[in-house]
């Protein structure tokens, strides 16, 4: 008999919300034809207020859907960026999920620490951020092509992809400004696709982007200092 009461208690809470729910996703909907594909549609902190998720994106409506919300949710005690923390949340990588077939791989010393890099190959950030990385120890780096500052971008990922040894390729342009040598033959470039994919679907929207082996992102360059930080860190938690 408790359960079923505790059943029908909580089914008697869940109903308003439910009703909430769909008359959110109802109204937007009709009001809304070219709105994305609605996900999921939760309650935020803000009494009245709901979450609306698209992917990776997320707005903010009233309990019928009157109006949306695209912006930042910010808590002001703590200054807190919600919806940032909703969206990283939900951007999270698993870093022995990674498509590493698709990087390029070097390491120094024993190799033992690990991180990943989303890189431009005419990204002045991600230039200095390898002059940096070249200062690291013990550590195994893949970087991923991310070719998305244009046509030359691209082409130097292909040629660099194609090459005998990817990493010195890689490593030569970055590091001492050695053009790499054009692809010639047959070369299977679909990881540069994948990469793209994979980047929309995690919002990688800039480079360098760095993903530590807990899953920590970083959205930029670091100095060295900054790298052995966040490598012992990383390295400690996912232990």
């Amino acid at each position: 008999m408790r359960r079923l009461a505790a059943l029908s208690i909580a089914l008697a809470l869940a109903a308003p919300a439910l009703a909430q729910e769909a008359a959110i996703r109802k109204n937007l909907a009709e009001r809304l034809p070219n709105f994305p594909k609605i996900d999921e549609v939760v309650k935020s902190p803000i009494p009245g207020l709901y979450e609306v998720r698209s992917g990776n994106e997320i707005f903010y409506t009233d309990e019928q859907g009157n109006y949306i919300v695209d912006g930042q949710l910010i808590d002001t005690r703590t200054r807190a960026n919600l919806t940032q923390e909703r969206i990283d949340k939900l951007t999270a990588i698993d870093f022995a999920k990674l498509p590493f077939k698709d990087a390029i791989v070097w390491k120094q010393g024993t190799g033992e620490r690990k991180m990943a890099v989303f890189a431009d190959p005419n990204c002045g950030y991600c230039k200095r951020f390898e002059r940096d990385l070249n200062e690291v120890k013990n550590v195994t780096v893949y970087t991923f092509l991310y070719p998305i500052l244009g046509p030359d971008s691209i082409e130097k990922s292909k040629n660099i992809w194609c090459a005998k040894d990817r990493s010195a390729s890689w490593r030569e342009w970055m590091l001492e400004g050695a053009p790499p040598a054009k692809a010639m033959g047959q070369c299977d470039m679909t990881a540069l696709q994948r990469n793209a994919e994979f980047g929309r679907k995690y919002r990688i929207n800039g480079t360098p982007g760095i993903v530590f082996e807990d899953g920590k992102r970083s959205a930029g360059a670091m100095n060295t200092e900054q790298i052995e930080k966040q490598l012992l860190a990383s390295r400690a938690a996912a232990k």
